[in-house]
């Protein structure tokens, strides 16, 4: 089917996605399967197509070598850390861009933290960590009035939870002050803890809208026939940035096809030039005649080409 796929560009960034998603998940089949699929992408629409999916697959298994030497680091110091940490260490330009934010973790996060920065900045040189929170994942054990839970929860929801062991009532803005998060990240968390299908917050007043005003307590009579309950967090809308960002690329790869074509010619007629543009991206994607002009225009302005003075159809590339 992805032969008869025009914006096959588009096609690899929301697979690519759905690939992040079943990896960091622990939902794939198995990486062998993942890389059979890649393979038949890569002999379809070549090795650029499947080089970063290619690279997500290798990263996950460096990173289970990875969390198994910081185990053994672990071991030999004799290091006990308040919490089980499992660290999936990824290759920045492999990975889809995620959110990036500031969180205060609690302080029963903070020293498992501290002692994978210690471990990694021992062993590695050169290389800077940076924390993904809005991809990590937590197990709480909730004690409730009437049994204990299991709660699967995100790194966001635990970090919230754990704000109670501290306070019995917590404000919107208490809240949000503590995590140090932005408003709608706070009311996304709120809103899955205490509105949604799990209720393990209460709300005053009570409704299923999040205001400033609310104030939260934990649920101490929350219950549920199961003892282990994931509870799941609302994912934002990713199309439009996976749209947007497909856009830019695009704009990056008809500068690139333009200057490389003007390189190899010298002088060119506008429409010659956009003819063998389209040619050379046609194999990802059908680049918009209008963008192309205006990416003329723009690589122009820039000082890579100039119009001729007695022809406006014909361009120079300028060395």
């Amino acid at each position: 089917l992805l032969a008869y796929i025009s914006d096959k560009d588009l096609f690899a960034e929301f697979y690519r996605k759905r690939l992040a998603r079943r990896l960091l998940q622990d939902k794939s089949a198995s990486d062998d399967h993942e890389r059979s699929i890649l393979t038949r992408l890569k002999q379809q629409c070549g090795a650029q197509f499947t080089s970063k999916m290619e690279g997500m697959v290798t990263d996950l298994q460096l990173a289970r070598e990875k969390q198994q030497n910081f185990d053994e680091w672990k071991q030999r110091r004799n290091k006990q850390l308040p919490i089980d940490l499992s660290v999936t260490v990824l290759t920045t330009g492999f990975w889809p861009t995620y959110k990036s934010m500031d969180l205060a973790l609690p302080s029963e996060m903070v020293e498992g933290i501290e002692a994978f920065k210690e471990f990694y900045e021992a062993e590695t040189k050169h290389r800077k960590l940076t924390w993904v929170y809005t991809q990590g994942t937590a197990v709480l054990k909730g004690n409730f009035d009437i049994k204990s839970l299991e709660l699967v929860l995100s790194t966001l929801q635990a970090a919230t939870l754990l704000l109670f062991n501290e306070a019995e009532e917590l404000s919107y803005v208490e809240v949000q002050e503590r995590l140090n998060l932005q408003e709608e990240d706070v009311t996304r968390l709120l809103h899955s803890l205490s509105c949604a299908k799990y209720q393990i917050l209460s709300k005053e007043p009570a409704g299923r809208t999040i205001t400033k005003a609310d104030k939260y307590r934990l649920n101490v009579k929350f219950t549920d026939r199961m003892k282990r309950i994931k509870v799941p967090l609302p994912p934002t809308d990713e199309k439009k940035k996976v749209i947007e960002d497909v856009d830019k690329d695009r704009r990056y790869a008809i500068d690139a096809a333009i200057v490389r074509t003007m390189k190899s010619r010298k002088v060119l007629q506008h429409q010659q030039l956009v003819l063998e543009v389209v040619q050379q991206l046609s194999r990802m994607f059908k680049p918009d005649f209008k963008l192309i002009k205006k990416r003329i225009e723009d690589l122009i302005s820039r000082d890579y080409l100039e119009r001729d003075k007695d022809n406006p159809q014909l361009f120079k590339y300028l060395a």
